[in-house]
């Protein structure tokens, strides 16, 4: 099974793609995670916002065909480290690859909540693009140490 990491947004500093890349690499053969950076739609002054929204969501869900779709949002549910590794536990057995979709500055257009097989909320708190990346990327591998009893994981 694949997983895709399908974001908004490029040129990240150096330490994003060093902390991706770290826990990315952790993962083992048969749980591959992949970064897809999608440009963010232009915006200028007087930017009609939900075209913007619509411009990027048609990316996401493009990147994210044939995919259970897992979409990042604020108001989605608030999952545990023991949840995701439930979660991730039943997308191995599903077989299917699992695209989380992290949309741009101005959220998620209404097609993609609409085609959203599940929402999880990071926080409560607004984090920036750049560090939900390295969040994502150690918590799925914080969800395979728990699945694979792997000493990673201290609770």
């Amino acid at each position: 099974m694949k997983l895709r990491l399908i974001a908004v947004g490029t040129r990240m500093p150096a330490w994003v793609t060093a902390g991706f890349e770290d826990y990315a690499e952790r993962l083992p053969r048969e749980l591959k995670l992949e970064l897809v950076e999608l440009p963010l739609a232009v915006r200028g002054k007087n930017a009609d916002l939900e075209r913007a929204k619509n411009a990027e969501g048609e990316k996401l869900l493009e990147r994210s065909r044939d995919t259970h779709r897992v979409m990042l949002d604020e108001r989605g549910a608030a999952w545990t480290s023991p949840d995701l590794a439930t979660r991730l536990k039943a997308w191995m057995q599903n077989g299917r690859d699992v695209s989380l979709l992290v949309g741009g500055p101005d959220g998620h257009s209404a097609e993609v909540q609409k085609s959203a097989d599940e929402r999880w909320s990071l926080s409560k708190l607004t984090l920036p693009h750049a560090l939900v990346r390295v969040l994502i990327a150690e918590q799925l591998y914080r969800a395979w140490s728990l699945t694979a009893n792997h000493p990673y994981h201290r609770a």
